[in-house]
């Protein structure tokens, strides 16, 4: 954790909690529940703060360079930010991202995860990793480390999959 991290506060939503559920809207406007994964596949759910800008390119990039091990472990990832779709469609496009963004334009759902801004202003970075029952088994926060939240769900991920063998 970096010193400016420190700023950041503590997530409201914990390791062992129930992952609350959502319905928000994709790139294309269909409707994505997180429910709709649950029984079926585990989830990584990252929070960032913006479309298009520097670290947020940089964390969804990660991502999209390693899909294929989020694939390979069962799980699916999905980006949350507050753009709105025709935003997260030109992002999409332009990284060539294959995972769901989904827009929380009035940020209701970040609250209710507790995703907490850094230094009161800019919009938290914080990854989940949800399992297929819906719990979090994994929680990190960072808004400076933004590659780093790939790392730690992939591993949390391959943690995951040792305790289902």
């Amino acid at each position: 954790m970096g010193l400016l991290d420190l700023f950041s506060g503590t997530s409201g939503i914990k390791v062992g909690d129930r992952a609350p559920d959502f319905a928000l809207p994709d790139r294309g406007g269909k409707t994505v529940r997180l429910s709709d994964y649950r029984g079926k596949r585990p989830v990584v759910l990252y929070f960032y703060p913006k479309d298009d800008t520097p670290g947020c390119t940089k964390e969804s990039c990660a991502f999209r360079d390693q899909y294929q091990d989020f694939q390979d472990a069962g799980a699916e990832v999905i980006g949350v930010s507050s753009d709105n779709a025709a935003s997260h469609e030109k992002f999409a496009s332009k990284y060539r991202l294959p995972f769901v963004l989904l827009s929380d334009g009035g940020g209701a759902v970040r609250k209710q995860y507790g995703v907490p801004a850094t230094l009161g202003l800019l919009p938290g970075r914080v990854s989940y990793v949800i399992d297929a029952d819906g719990v979090v088994r994994h929680v990190f926060n960072s808004q400076f480390q933004a590659t780093q939240h790939v790392a730690e769900a992939l591993q949390a991920l391959r943690a995951i999959g040792r305790r289902a063998t």
